[in-house]
């Protein structure tokens, strides 16, 4: 049984390989077989020349790392605060941090922009006038940050809720708080490092969602990473196609790193 078992599971994962890499491999004879000219790597060396590819790069991570500042801000202290005195709401809160899974990004980014298009008949003789067009900065645009901290939630929740799960979260607080720490040093010094996988999870995540997003910011007028590979796509297609395989490699460097961050962990807690 336990030999049928193993044929089974590498047999799954043979075909996961094959549905994943044989995609990628179409992808990069795509980018490096020219006819006429054989095979060359020019569509990977015009990247970094080309219009447009370090402004947005630059403006997706700048929106990547606001983001997961903001969420991880906005999240940690309510998710420790919902362990320690509100138990009860935690079904309340995780049907609400699910919520963005189940509203299409169409519609979520239709209401955002009916919202923005409100606001300046409405408030342009108030000081919210100036907030409305800050917050749509193209060299920034904190609105995007905004719609990607609710976009994250479900992730992050999962994420904090799964590190939250592990660890005692009551004792750690209450042995800190027996020794004179206040409670933001509480949160900072005992709960924090207990999470650092978490952490480090829904930092990736948000990272990936971030990297990856295109409808919102596509109809809302901004050009970050993912829609400047689109724009790429429709004047040189293995440009795109060039990037979109250099941005899939990043992203699978960034998953290995991050799960070899989370074994030393591991084996440094399991040492301990």
């Amino acid at each position: 049984m336990a030999g049928r078992l193993n044929l089974w599971r590498w047999v799954v994962l043979g075909l996961a390989a094959l549905y994943f890499l044989v995609p990628l491999a179409a992808s990069v004879v795509f980018t490096i077989d020219v006819p006429g000219e054989g095979v060359t790597f020019d569509a990977y060396t015009q990247i970094i020349s080309t219009a447009g590819f370090t402004s947005s790069l630059v403006l997706s991570l700048e929106l990547a790392a606001a983001t997961i500042a903001v969420v991880l801000l906005l999240m940690v202290p309510a998710m420790v605060a919902l362990r320690l005195g509100a138990p009860r709401l935690r079904p309340v809160v995780e049907v609400i941090c699910s919520l963005p899974l189940v509203v299409p990004p169409i519609a979520f980014v239709a209401g955002i922009a009916t919202v923005l298009k409100w606001g300046p008949d409405y408030l342009s003789r108030t000081p919210l006038f100036e907030t409305f067009v800050a917050i749509q900065n193209p060299s920034f645009p904190f609105v995007l940050v905004l719609a990607y901290v609710v976009m994250a939630l479900p992730f992050v929740y999962r994420a904090l809720d799964s590190g939250l799960r592990a660890i005692d979260v009551k004792t750690l607080v209450e042995a800190a708080r027996s020794c004179g720490a206040n409670w933001p040093q509480a949160l900072v010094r005992t709960v924090l490092p207990n999470l650092r996988g978490a952490l480090l999870n829904a930092s990736f995540l948000t990272l990936a969602l971030v990297l990856g997003e295109f409808t919102v910011a596509q109809l809302l007028g901004f050009q970050p990473f993912a829609v400047w590979i689109y724009s790429v796509g429709g004047s040189n297609a293995q440009l795109s196609v060039a990037v979109s395989v250099l941005s899939l490699v990043v992203t699978w460097a960034l998953l290995l790193t991050l799960a070899g961050v989370g074994g030393r962990d591991k084996t440094a807690s399991s040492r301990g």
